[in-house]
């Protein structure tokens, strides 16, 4: 089962309607770091297992410095939409790229 970490800036709805379409899903806030470092938020993804979904071009470069490709992240381009539109986008995301995000994939658009 794909499981994802939705970063601050997404909305915390979505993870509920992700996991109606069988996706395991926490927002940030739900795990009481919605304030934390991007480092910080990535670490959590990591220790959980979870793929990191963000609006933040920060996440990546933070896995090039530390010269990590784990845990995958998916930066999403596309703002303004609404909770369904993101879980919308992000069930695609991981239902196409699925193979990829488990290998660690840094850098899914």
């Amino acid at each position: 089962m794909i499981s994802v970490l939705l970063d601050q800036g997404l909305a915390p709805r979505a993870a509920g309607l992700l996991g109606a379409r069988g996706i395991s899903a926490i927002h940030v806030s739900e795990m009481g770091i919605a304030d934390a470092e991007d480092a910080q938020i990535l670490e959590a993804a990591r220790q959980s297992g979870r793929i990191c979904v963000t609006l933040d071009h920060d996440f990546h470069t933070h896995l090039a410095i530390a010269g990590q490709g784990n845990p995958s992240v998916i930066l999403l381009r596309v703002e303004g939409l609404s909770a369904e539109e993101q879980a919308q986008l992000i069930a695609s995301i991981c239902i196409q790229c699925e193979s990829a995000l488990f290998e660690g994939a840094g850098d899914l658009r």
